[in-house]
């Protein structure tokens, strides 16, 4: 099966499942309240379903029109702006007759599910997978800047540590490129002495401008010999699988990062290794290629072998499940707080952020090319925490902007007019419409120009 198919239904199954259960959140609790339910669909029924079927008060469907889902309460104005209805008296079972505390329960439900809807795929994924990361301060010799000009504008180089971000301590290897990202300064180790660097305001318009910029960080890897291929000039040099060169023309390396600038000098001519095997060094003759090559490939076939070696931990972590829970609400909470950094980010101009702004492309892009349960869950849970925070926002047609004229209510004890409601409505609409394109707009371009 093509990955882009198995990438799209892993996207609509997802998505499915998200806009469920966040229409649930506002379903629920608005039947708890004899609240009239007259629409429950998945997608959007402009003009015609793809099926309905009525149980009770409630019309429950799929639409056509795949960009959400909706409950359609009586005597709230929604996104359907039926305003007729609205003009008649308030009925004791609609929404505009509830207090003003239940219909702020009533609203808050649905981000409130994807929020624990992220804890408990985060729960279950650390009780059936645990845990498995490189403890960022195991790196012994630093890391390796894959990308010298990013690497310059970060004000970091090959060997460095960055043992923290915006002062919290960097607990994991993988975590850091999101961190840097997210964060405002650096906390850098190198030869013995500890600096911050100040991570500069468009770093993100950096890394957007290429992706494969956004990888500016590797693991500082041995040169030890995996396989030496039948055509390669040093065939019959005598190397051995898991053989690690030590020094070239007496000057001394260790790591991949050393060698290839020194075979770049040597190209087209023969150059003195020292090889160590089993702790016994041997010395061979061997010819670079024009290339600046030995023809060989280099590096352990595992993770664990890197780890026995002492280049670097691996950190190995299984969870029972009452260990699973705070786990997984940390991880909640975590994501959700990266989140709103990124946000922060995106609503500051000056970053260059919005530029990376993504809609249905990027979203889809989330999920692998083949089915992988733990990748699955992990992109799903991750939605569920951005629909979490971007429905929440303060923007009218959203649920945020319903939150915002209640507590508006709530506090001040006046409760906005009928035909204001319907103004906010639609000026949210709107917007969000422009958002949308904006977002897809975004995916448009760079995949045709990137």
């Amino acid at each position: 099966m093509s990955p882009i198919v198995i990438k799209t239904i892993q996207f609509f199954l997802s998505l499915s499942l998200l806009i469920v259960l966040h229409e649930l959140g506002h379903f629920i609790p608005a039947k708890l309240f004899k609240t009239r339910v007259e629409k429950f669909y998945l997608f959007f029924d402009v003009k015609f379903s793809l099926f309905k079927k009525k149980i009770g008060e409630t019309v429950y469907g799929i639409g056509w029109l795949p960009l959400g889902g909706y409950v359609k309460i009586a005597g709230m104005i929604d996104e359907s702006m039926d305003t007729e209805a609205m003009k008649e008296e308030p009925k004791p079972w609609e929404f505009r007759s509830k207090p003003a505390w239940q219909r702020l329960i009533i609203m808050l439900g649905g981000v409130t599910v994807n929020f624990i809807l992220a804890v408990i795929i985060y729960i279950g994924m650390a009780f059936s997978y645990g845990e498995e990361y490189i403890p960022a301060d195991s790196l012994k010799d630093g890391f390796l800047v894959t990308q010298k000009a990013i690497g310059d504008e970060l004000g970091i180089q090959t060997g460095d540590l960055i043992v923290a971000v915006d002062g919290e301590k960097v607990e994991k290897f993988g975590a850091l490129p999101l961190e840097i990202i997210n964060g405002n300064t650096i906390t850098i180790k190198r030869d013995g002495r500890t600096f911050d660097q100040e991570i500069p305001v468009d770093f993100i318009a950096t890394l957007l401008e290429d992706e494969d910029k956004a990888r500016f960080l590797s693991l500082r890897t041995p040169f030890v010999i995996r396989e030496v291929p039948e055509d390669s000039p040093n065939k019959s040099l005598g190397l051995q699988e898991k053989d690690a060169i030590v020094a070239i023309n007496g000057i001394t390396v260790q790591y991949q990062d050393e060698v290839v600038p020194i075979l770049e000098k040597s190209k087209g001519s023969k150059v003195q290794l020292t090889v160590n095997r089993n702790g016994k060094n041997i010395p061979m003759e061997a010819q670079v290629s024009d290339e600046g090559k030995l023809g060989v490939i280099v590096g352990f076939k595992t993770f664990e072998d890197y780890s026995e070696k002492g280049y670097f931990d691996i950190e190995k972590v299984k969870y029972s499940f009452l260990e699973s829970i705070p786990a997984g609400i940390d991880k909640g909470v975590s994501t959700l707080g990266g989140y709103v950094k990124q946000m922060k980010k995106i609503f500051n101009p000056s970053t260059g952020a919005y530029k990376g702004v993504g809609g249905f492309a990027a979203i889809g892009g989330l999920f692998p090319d083949g089915w992988d349960w733990p990748a699955f869950w992990s992109a799903t849970a991750f939605i569920s925490i951005i629909l979490a925070f971007m429905n929440i926002l303060p923007i009218p047609a959203l649920d945020g902007g319903h939150v915002m004229f209640l507590l508006y209510e709530m506090i001040t004890g006046r409760k906005p007019s009928d035909k204001f409601l319907e103004y906010a409505q639609m000026t949210g609409f709107f917007l969000l419409i422009a958002l949308l394109l904006f977002a897809n707009g975004n995916d448009l371009y760079k995949w045709l120009f990137k």
